[in-house]
């Protein structure tokens, strides 16, 4: 199945339909005609506007990506950064431990 349009409002504006004993009325059927390339042009209006709306929204859906790549590296230095100060607590923690002990036992001796 194919996506192309068989008409366009030009398309339509020159189509010339013949006319035999009974016919129908040219005026009539100009009339109904210019309706249809009325509404072919708020179509292709109709599209324009919405292909310019997507790309747009397209544009922002990239932008927010690239923003939610970027904020997830952040937090992932912030996660590493804060488990380093997690263990450089950790040690210091162990470290005054240690230094209480010693110090008591020199107390002892």
């Amino acid at each position: 199945m194919e996506n192309k349009l068989n008409l366009d409002p030009q398309t339509i504006l020159d189509k010339e339909f013949h006319v035999d004993f009974k016919g129908y009325s040219p005026a009539e059927v100009d009339e109904f005609l210019d309706s249809v390339i009325q509404d072919y042009q708020i179509y292709e209006r109709k599209i324009g506007e919405l292909g310019e709306k997507l790309m747009a929204q397209e544009r922002a859906n990239a932008s927010l990506k690239a923003r939610i790549i970027e904020l997830e590296s952040r937090q992932k230095v912030m996660e590493e950064a804060g488990q380093n100060s997690f263990n450089q607590v950790d040690i210091l923690k162990r470290l005054s431990r240690l230094e209480q002990e010693v110090y008591k036992n020199k107390q002892m001796d």
